[in-house]
């Protein structure tokens, strides 16, 4: 079983980041003294879970974290900077901060080194997520001690449930549009002044007029989605939004 290390401080050691052109070393109090940061630590950049749920996620809802008192949200992984890096802009994950521990001693000294050989990883850290407040972990979610990859407890919203049990989430939005687009422009233009972000999938680029039909059971655009919910062109957000703001 891995130890829960709540009470205690963070291992002391220095990460080689690379900024910009330059090696640039980052100790562990430039990270964490005087300041409240959320750490999530997973197996490996660019592998399945960590690029498609973990990290997605913590970066969406960092503001979420810092309106109830995290300064910053910190990924690290057990792999070198120029890695850690890339798989950042890959991600585009411009809210968290990514710290290579290439040589995993944060990790061993957190007791989460673990033995991944039997996939050619090497060691690697086990996944978990923890609350630091100056140096000294407040709360720590460590995922069970099974085989594989277990991701059950150390996800953004079990943190965040953990800090603000009542804090509003940001909306899932998706805008289904094309380039060149005036419907789309005036729809994306709404929910930016409402001040929600959404993701864009562009027809010809993400999707084709197939998926569309399928999805929305329409072949015009923009088709705006909201927590699964479909809400439909831009009249029909611009009607959303006003219901939303009296309600």
């Amino acid at each position: 079983m891995f130890q829960d290390r709540t009470g205690t401080r963070i291992p002391q050691v220095t990460f080689q980041t690379r900024q910009g052109h330059e090696w640039v070393d980052v100790t562990s109090n430039q990270i964490f003294a005087g300041k409240t940061v959320v750490v999530f630590s997973l197996p490996g950049a660019f592998t399945p879970t960590c690029s498609s749920s973990h990290v997605p996620r913590y970066n969406q809802l960092v503001p979420a974290f810092k309106a109830h008192g995290v300064d910053e949200v910190v990924c690290i992984s057990v792999n070198d900077a120029f890695v850690m890096n890339e798989w950042q802009k890959t991600q585009h994950a411009d809210r968290v901060t990514f710290i290579p521990d290439g040589n995993g001693d944060f990790t061993a000294g957190m007791g989460m080194l673990v033995d991944k050989n039997d996939l050619g990883f090497g060691k690697r850290s086990w996944r978990y997520s923890m609350l630091v407040k100056n140096g000294v972990v407040q709360k720590m979610f460590v995922e069970p001690d099974l085989p594989g990859d277990p991701f059950e407890v150390s996800d953004a919203d079990t943190m965040l449930a953990h800090i603000a049990p009542h804090a509003a989430k940001p909306l899932d939005v998706t805008v289904f549009s094309r380039d060149g687009c005036p419907f789309c422009v005036k729809a994306k233009q709404e929910l930016r002044n409402a001040g929600i972000a959404f993701e864009e999938l562009v027809l010809g680029r993400d999707y084709t007029e197939q998926t569309l039909r399928a999805v929305a059971k329409a072949a015009t655009v923009p088709q705006v989605f909201v927590n699964g919910d479909h809400i439909g062109g831009s009249e029909a957000v611009a009607t959303w939004l006003n219901q939303s703001k009296a309600a």
